[in-house]
């Protein structure tokens, strides 16, 4: 089964200093069709202005990860955190009982472009809990580099619940696999570029949910860049 999301399909925001694309229903967007897909409850695809960003707001229960595609956005919570996360360093963040957070973008010049990533966490009421690495270019050249999972495997970030998420930069005409994925849900995020998943081709900004497939291969056909989702 292949569910594809086109990008012009997404739900969308635009307040100015943000301009939002929602792939599953959030905030003013409501598709009862997208409302989440198995764990994975929200991606937004956030373009924010110079020096501005979200004000100081809850979360709870929730596993927050933020993928910074280009710029930098400055981070400030009510665990002591604050911290700048730039283009190549993902974050997580887990809500857990309950926190409060600020997000802005870094630079009083450049436009910050990221992917903001919900999770549905294992249990309810986790202590509240923060997470940043960088993942560099390189690791991710045409390969399939874990950036997080239950256990942490691999320099991965630690996400609350069973998935295993992987990014990807690929050269045109390059391609990677992922085996074993027949009883599990797979999405998968285009970033840039053009790619084709198990002959569904895919462009910047469209999602991909798969189920019932054996392995999931992914073929670039420009340059392009990608989350997959490996998912219960």
């Amino acid at each position: 089964m292949y569910d594809i999301i086109r990008s012009n399909d997404r739900g969308s925001a635009d307040h100015g200093w943000l301009n939002a694309k929602h792939t599953f229903s959030f905030a003013e967007y409501r598709n009862p069709e997208r409302v989440h897909f198995g764990k994975l409850r929200v991606i937004n695809e956030d373009r924010i202005a110079p020096g501005k960003g979200f004000d100081t707001h809850p979360h709870q229960d929730m596993e927050i990860v933020t993928y910074i595609i280009s710029g930098a956005i400055e981070h400030k919570d009510s665990m002591g955190n604050g911290t700048v996360i730039r283009a190549g360093e993902v974050q997580r963040m887990t809500a857990g009982t309950g926190v409060l957070h600020s997000e802005f973008n870094h630079s009083d010049e450049e436009e910050l472009h990221l992917l903001q990533i919900w999770i549905f966490p294992e249990q309810k009421n986790l202590e509240p809990g923060y997470e940043q690495t960088l993942f560099e270019r390189e690791e991710k050249l045409n390969r399939l580099r874990l950036i997080g999972s239950r256990d942490g495997r691999d320099g991965s970030i630690t996400i609350h619940q069973d998935v295993d998420l992987y990014a990807s930069v690929l050269e045109s005409g390059r391609d990677v696999s992922l085996d074993g994925t027949g009883e599990r849900r797979v999405f998968i995020q285009v970033v840039s570029g053009d790619v084709v998943v198990n002959e569904q081709q895919l462009n910047a900004g469209d999602g991909l949910g798969i189920r019932h497939q054996d392995a999931v291969k992914v073929r670039a056909i420009t340059d392009a860049e990608f989350l997959l989702f490996n998912l219960d």
